[in-house]
């Protein structure tokens, strides 16, 4: 299992055209958007994980928002086509099988060991920066050893 950790900085230029003052999208979103357009052009099938249905919802309305020219086919669990389209968001464990999590939630879930790759984010507010200090520990208790990648 390869885990990779996004090291966001304050608010790097690339996440900063889709933000304003009255944006309440974190910028790992918009960095968790774009990395599933990045998938679906490598032909992954990508599970994002988010802690409820409400950051469901904003996730896939997100990926609606998206960039037109790099559109990204996804919807939520249990909508869409039988096999699910390339790209799956949803609050419990997902139906299909898929190489690639992105976890957006707060805890590593109980069915991370199922995936190839998960990909974790370091915001940088200082108690969600505390969260992902944790799920890095976990991830190193599990006898993986994650690395960092600077998003910017």
């Amino acid at each position: 299992m390869q885990v990779s950790f996004y090291l966001l900085s304050d608010t790097p230029a690339d996440l900063q055209a889709t933000q304003n003052e009255l944006s309440t999208t974190p910028a790992h979103f918009t960095l968790a958007c774009q990395l599933c357009a990045d998938l679906f052009r490598a032909k992954k099938r990508v599970f994002v994980y988010t802690a409820s249905q409400q950051q469901a919802e904003v996730f896939d309305e997100l990926l609606w928002q998206f960039d037109a020219e790099r559109f990204v086919p996804h919807n939520l669990s249990g909508e869409g086509p039988k096999y699910g389209a390339p790209v799956e968001i949803g609050w419990q464990a997902p139906r299909q099988n898929r190489t690639v999590l992105i976890n957006l939630a707060d805890t590593i879930p109980a069915f991370a060991n199922r995936f190839s790759h998960i990909i974790e984010f370091v915001p940088t507010a200082e108690s969600l920066k505390a969260q992902a200090r944790e799920r890095f520990k976990q991830y190193r208790q599990l006898g993986v050893n994650p690395q960092t990648i600077n998003a910017n």
